[in-house]
C-alpha cells in the first residue's frame, strides 16, 4: 500500500475528542488547581540549560485523545505533584497530552509526572527517560546518562527507521520496551488492527463481481507502493514477479497504471478514504510486502485486504502464520521456491472458485481458530478506536510510571533496612525486544548483485554502521561523558580496537 513518511493517516488509530470551550475551560482550571499551591519543587543535579535538540517525528501530526485521569484499582498514591517521580517525554512532538509542559498520570497502582520540558533532564526526581525510536540517535543522546534514570524506548514504527535498535547494544541502552515485538514489555504486535470486528466485516466485492472484472481485463493481482528503495527490496521481487503473472501496479514503484485523479493523493491511501478502498478492494490478490522484514513486524499491508475480503500475498514478518485468523488466509511469499512458482499458485486460485474462497472463509466467526490472535486482541489494554481504553502512549507510559515506582519503593526499603530487603534488580531490554535481521535482497543472492546496485550500496551498509553507532554511544556512557558530540572519536577507537584484535 501507499507508504506516507509523516504518517498522517494513522490518526485513525488515535482518535480527537472535539473539545467544546466548556472542556478547554475545565482543563485549564484542573491543570492549574492541580500545580498551584502545589508547584513542582525539583532539586537540580545540573542547571545548565542543554541544548534544545527538537526532532522531527514521524508522528509529529498526530493529535491524541489524552486519557481522563483515572485512578487504577490498585491505586492508592496520595503523594502531592511535587512527591512524585517525573517522566520526561525526550521526543516532545510525541507527548500524548493536551499542550503544556507537565501533567499528572494516575495509573493501575502508582501516580506520576509526565512532561516534554528538556529542563528537567537533570532532576533527581526525573527517573525515566522515554525515547520515540524513529528520532533516537546515539548523536544527540541526553548524556551523561544519570545512575538515577532508567530509559523507555516506544517504537511501533518500521525497522528502516533506526537500525541502531536491531543491535544488542543499541538495544540494551534501554530499561523499558514498547514495541512491535511480542517479547517487548508492553507489545504493540496488533497496533494496525483495530478490533475483530474490522476482521469479520463482509467481504466489500463478491467473487462474482471481481471475476466478470477480470473477464473485462482488470489483472488478478495488485502492487500499490510509492516508497521505493526499501530494506525488504521488495520491488525487486515484484519485478521478477511481473514475468509470470499480469499485476496491476500503482503508484511510484513499478507502476504500469495510473491512478484515478481523485486517488492520486497519497494520504487516501493511508487513511482508508472509502473511494480508495472500493478501488483496491475489486482486486483478488494484494501483494503485501512490508518494507522491512522482522518478526512480528506486520501493519496494515496485511490487515487490511484481510478486511476487504480480498487474498494477501503476503512478505514480512517471518512468523506472521502466529497472527492469522487460521492456517487458510493469507498466501505466504516464503513458501515458495521461485516467483514463478508462486504465480502458477495464483493463477490456480483465480481459476478455481472453490479454492479462493477458502481463503475468505474466516469471515465466519467460527473459522477463525487463532486463539493467540483472539488473546492477543482480548488481553491488550489499549485501544485502537476504542475511547474506553487509553492509546498506547498513554498506556506505556503508564507501565513505566508503575515500574519506576517499584523502583523506587524497593530502593528505599533497601536503604531503610538492607538486611531484610533487596533492590530490584534493574530491567534490561536484549535483541528479541527489536532485534530485526540485516537487510537480504528481495530476490536472489546478495553475491549476485552487482558492486554498483543501489540496494546494495545502501541498506547493508545502513544496517553496519549503525551497529558503529550503538557501540560508540555505548562507549560514551561506560566513559561517562556529556558531549555526544565525541561519538565518533569514540567509534574510531573501536575501529582501531578492533582492527588490532583487541575489541
Amino acid at each position: 500500500m501507499l507508504e506516507n513518511k509523516t504518517m498522517a493517516g494513522r490518526r485513525r488509530l488515535l482518535p480527537c475528542v472535539g473539545l467544546g470551550l466548556l472542556a478547554v475551560l475545565c482543563w485549564v482550571w484542573v491543570s492549574f488547581a492541580s500545580l498551584s499551591g502545589d508547584q513542582l519543587h525539583l532539586e537540580v543535579l545540573d542547571v545548565a540549560d542543554l541544548g534544545a535538540f527538537q526532532p522531527q517525528s514521524a508522528l509529529s501530526d498526530m493529535e491524541f485523545a489524552s486519557v481522563a485521569s483515572y485512578r487504577g484499582p490498585g491505586n492508592s498514591d496520595r503523594r502531592s505533584n511535587r512527591e512524585l517521580p517525573i517522566l520526561l517525554w525526550w521526543s516532545g512532538g510525541l507527548f500524548p497530552h493536551f499542550p503544556g509542559d507537565t501533567e499528572r498520570i494516575d495509573c493501575a497502582t502508582s501516580s506520576c509526572l509526565v512532561t516534554s520540558n528538556r529542563k528537567v533532564q537533570r532532576y533527581k526526581r526525573t527517573a525515566s527517560i522515554i525515547f520515540y525510536g524513529t528520532d533516537f540517535r546515539a548523536y544527540e543522546a541526553p548524556l551523561p546518562r544519570l545512575r538515577h534514570q532508567t530509559w523507555a524506548l516506544f517504537h511501533e514504527e518500521s525497522p528502516m527507521n533506526n537500525y541502531i535498535l536491531s543491535h544488542g547494544p543499541g538495544i540494551r541502552l534501554f530499561n523499558y520496551t514498547a514495541t512491535f515485538r511480542r517479547e517487548s514489555d508492553y507489545p504493540l504486535t496488533l497496533q494496525w488492527l483495530p478490533s475483530l470486528e474490522y476482521l469479520l466485516e463482509p467481504v466489500a466485492v463478491s467473487l462474482e463481481e471481481k471475476n466478470r472484472l477480470r473477464r473485462e481485463g482488470l489483472a488478478p493481482v495488485l502492487y500499490m507502493q510509492s516508497h521505493c528503495d526499501v530494506p525488504s527490496d521488495r520491488d525487486r521481487y515484484v519485478h521478477e514477479l511481473m514475468k509470470y503473472i499480469e499485476v496491476d501496479s500503482y503508484g511510484k514503484c513499478l507502476n504500469n497504471r495510473p491512478l484515478p485523479e481523485h486517488l492520486e493523493d497519497t494520504a487516501t491511501a493511508t487513511g482508508e478514504e472509502p473511494g480508495f478502498m472500493n478501488f483496491v478492494a475489486r482486486y483478488k490478490f494484494h501483494l503485501a510486502l512490508e518494507n522491512g522484514i522482522c518478526p512480528d513486524y506486520i501493519t496494515e499491508k496485511l490487515w487490511r485486504p484481510l478486511h476487504q475480503g480480498c487474498v494477501p500475498v503476503y512478505r514480512g514478518s517471518p512468523v506472521v502464520a502466529d497472527w492469522m485468523p487460521n492456517d487458510h488466509s493469507v498466501v505466504i511469499i516464503d513458501g515458495f521456491p521461485s516467483p514463478k512458482a508462486l504465480a502458477d499458485f495464483l493463477k490456480r486460485l483465480d481459476e478455481n472458485d472453490d479454492e479462493y474462497v477458502r481463503y475468505l472463509e474466516f469471515k465466519n466467526p467460527k473459522r477463525i481458530t487463532n486463539t493467540r490472535l483472539l488473546e492477543g486482541l482480548e488481553t491488550r489494554e489499549w485501544g485502537v478506536n476504542d475511547m474506553s481504553k487509553p492509546n498506547y502512549l498513554n498506556g506505556f507510559e503508564c507501565y513505566v510510571c508503575d515500574q519506576e515506582n517499584a523502583r523506587l519503593a524497593a530502593e528505599r526499603a533497601y536503604r531503610k533496612n538492607p538486611k531484610r530487603n533487596q533492590p530490584l534488580q534493574p530491567k534490561l531490554a536484549s535483541n528479541s525486544h527489536m532485534g530485526c535481521p540485516l537487510p537480504s535482497p528481495g530476490y536472489r543472492d546478495v553475491k549476485d548483485l552487482p558492486a554498483d546496485d543501489g540496494w546494495l550500496q545502501i541498506w547493508p551498509q545502513d544496517y553496519w554502521q549503525s551497529l558503529d553507532q550503538a557501540e560508540g554511544l555505548e562507549s560514551l556512557i561506560r566513559h561517562n561523558e556529556s558531549d555526544p558530540s565525541l561519538l565518533w572519536k569514540h567509534i574510531q577507537s573501536i575501529a582501531v580496537s578492533r582492527a588490532r584484535g583487541k575489541h
